[in-house]
């Protein structure tokens, strides 16, 4: 289980059934805390991702899990404008996670923070990221997770390409995504995930196709993530 030792677009994700306040969304957001505690590894952060049409053009894409990192809060994981942006919604837990394509050309974290905000807390959060375009700032991208030994262990902070981050409003949870070559190749201009995946972007992130990498796997960890609220693992205890 990710609390016994396993255990880190810019689009705002609200995706609970019922309206804020009401019980059953009150209780989405409950189970949805305690997640990373209470789900295995495996379910929240699978072996392998198949991406149907996540690629340049529609292509297919198949990520495979490197790494996970060690169970931890948020102390050195992000940048500082970053972890002070995040700051107003505390932090309960921070998974992280790191993959590969299938051709190993590229790495990509993703991460998962858990959060001690409330409902009111999450969606000022989501409101200040939107309205600031926090999620599109250079100095506001997440670190990756360079995992010794692996593809991505020259994955650092000069190797950032593309980046995605999704405040949730229903859920106590934001979603990101950083993405990079394998080869550990510096970026001297990364790009957000939204930009890369434009139609016409010729920048060297985008013709890679590391935009796709980042939101790609983002938005299948957050679709996990929501399926596993709505069938939540029964208590055993």
């Amino acid at each position: 289980m990710l609390g016994l030792g396993l255990i880190g677009g810019a689009v705002t994700g609200s995706w609970l059934i019922g309206e804020p306040g009401e019980p059953g969304a009150r209780d989405s957001f409950a189970t949805a805390a305690g997640l990373w505690h209470s789900v295995p590894v495996d379910e929240l952060f699978p072996r392998t991702v198949e991406g149907r049409g996540a690629g340049p053009g529609g292509a297919d894409r198949t990520w495979t899990r490197i790494a996970v990192a060690p169970d931890g809060g948020c102390e050195n994981a992000f940048d500082p404008l970053l972890r002070t942006a995040l700051d107003p919604a505390g932090c309960q837990r921070l998974l992280r996670a790191t993959y590969t394509d299938a051709t190993q050309s590229y790495v990509t974290t993703v991460g998962l923070l858990f959060t001690k905000g409330d409902p009111a807390t999450m969606t000022a959060l989501a409101k200040r990221f939107k309205d600031g375009g926090y999620a599109d700032r250079t100095d506001l991208m997440p670190r990756p997770y360079a995992a010794k030994g692996t593809v991505a262990s020259d994955f650092g902070l000069d190797q950032r390409a593309s980046w995605t981050v999704s405040v949730l409003t229903d859920a106590p949870v934001v979603v990101y995504a950083v993405s990079g070559w394998a080869d550990g190749r510096t970026v001297d201009t990364p790009e957000p995930a939204a930009e890369a995946m434009s139609s016409g972007t010729t920048t060297a992130p985008a013709q890679a196709g590391l935009g796709n990498e980042a939101q790609g796997l983002a938005d299948r960890v957050e679709r996990g993530l929501r399926k596993t609220v709505s069938s939540p693992p029964e208590n055993t205890s």
